[in-house]
């Protein structure tokens, strides 16, 4: 059964129409192949009114905004909820008692994607999924591939992409563990799964629960076949093995000495061997992986080089909301000739090791947060910021030529922000307005 028939005459509840887009584009896919529509979300419409106002033009779209109803859960005849509704959301489980299926956009991209003959390749882990994802993409693309990028990507309705997938085409998939939970219940998981490591992340969402956290990611390997290939760095080899994976776990070689790369960071080195590995698999050559991957440039607010004013260089490291990618990021460069600006919404992760590293910092600015609020006081050379604004300025003011300013904030953007994607924008913003 293809995805038209799948969703034809159905009345669907979509859980989460949200403000990024992805959620929009899945509405606009659906609403023109199934018989009903219904939209819930928590929040209201005069938060939703950007979104909604794509979604007019369909007449068969009903809205339940500023909270959810039981009815919209158990009267349907499938549920597709977006991804970081709660593991105890009440309504999923009402649904799943009145034996309503449960799906994930995502997932459903990938079930009719490989039945159409597309090859996936799978990339999760707490850090480097991104820029893992984007090389593979874009290596591809360079070799005249037909690929296509998927996934947990800005803006971006997966789902939308399914009339474009055609057998032989290769589709890269960035997958957070709320994605995969989807994979889970689907039982499938990539042809090709490549898993960059594993590190505290998301604690608050799993109750302090690394297993739950670990087993979701998990899912990108789990329901493999014989044949399938998987993908992993050092670091996480052991976990991963503990799963009893189907397929034989693959550590990749280190790269040829001779590629230069403009990723910087060790981290990211282990980025590139992943992502040649995958591209080897894909039947790339080795000409094709080098030149692929020497190209690459870093993905927005991924130890992004933005600015270099006065001498002094701005790096865009938005992404690192946990104080491991922070620490990654700050092992890159001098710690003692770089000025630091992070803070934020606490989730509560380990923090000592961050701390002493902050500390040998040329200087600690802080944006404020739940984060903030626990380690402003461990630090003597710091002061804490409402504004993105205020932070460059006083960073610029204290900087030399030949030190960096790293935005890197360690922590989530809540708070300040609406979502990472407006802290990354208003960084950006306030960049331009340097110059």
């Amino acid at each position: 059964m293809g995805y038209k028939e799948f969703f034809a005459s159905k009345r669907i509840t979509l859980m989460g129409l949200g403000l990024l887009g992805r959620g929009v584009g899945d509405v606009e896919f659906l609403a023109p192949l199934c018989k009903e529509l219904v939209v819930t979300d928590i929040k209201s419409e005069g938060e939703l009114s950007t979104s909604l106002e794509r979604l007019k033009k369909f007449s068969n779209i009903y809205f339940t905004l500023g909270g959810h109803k039981e009815a919209d859960f158990t009267n349907t005849d499938i549920i597709i909820k977006a991804a970081g509704v709660p593991l105890d959301s009440p309504y999923i489980a009402a649904a799943r008692k009145a034996g309503v299926p449960v799906y994930m956009s995502t997932a459903l991209f990938a079930k009719f994607a490989q039945e159409a003959g597309a090859t996936l390749v799978g990339v999760t882990g707490t850090r480097g999924k991104s820029t893992v994802a984007h090389l593979i993409y874009q290596t591809l693309k360079a070799a005249g591939k037909q690929a296509h990028l998927g996934g947990n990507i800005r803006g971006l309705s997966t789902l939308a992409m399914l009339p474009s997938i055609k057998a032989g085409d290769i589709v890269v998939m960035e997958l957070d563990s709320w994605q995969l939970q989807g994979f889970g219940d689907l039982k499938v998981s990539p042809p090709i799964a490549v898993f960059t490591n594993l590190m505290d992340d998301h604690l608050n969402y799993y109750g302090g629960d690394k297993e739950a956290y670990f087993l979701d990611k998990a899912n990108i390997f789990l329901h493999q076949k014989n044949g399938n290939k998987l993908i992993v760095g050092a670091g996480v080899l052991a976990q991963v093995q503990k799963a009893m994976p189907p397929v034989v776990p693959l550590v990749p070689p280190p790269l040829p000495h001779d590629w230069k790369l403009q990723l910087i960071g060790e981290h990211n080195k282990e980025n590139a061997t992943l992502a040649a590995l995958a591209l080897r698999i894909l039947g790339l050559s080795e000409d094709e992986i080098k030149n692929g991957l020497e190209s690459f440039e870093p993905v927005e607010g991924r130890l992004q080089k933005v600015a270099e004013i006065k001498g002094v260089t701005f790096y865009n490291d938005n992404n690192a909301t946990t104080p491991d990618a922070t620490l990654a990021a700050l092992s890159s460069f001098d710690i003692e000739h770089t000025i630091l600006i992070a803070g934020g919404a606490d989730k509560g992760l380990e923090l000592s090791v961050l701390i002493e590293a902050l500390k040998k910092c040329k200087k600690v600015l802080l944006l404020e947060g739940t984060g903030t609020d626990r380690i402003k006081n461990e630090l003597e050379n710091t002061s804490i910021y409402r504004s993105i604004t205020g932070t460059l300025d006083d960073a610029l003011a204290a900087a030399v030529p030949g030190d960096v300013i790293l935005f890197s904030p360690a922590f989530a953007s809540f708070g300040l922000f609406k979502n990472e994607y407006d802290r990354n924008d208003q960084f950006v913003a306030a960049i331009k307005q340097l110059r």
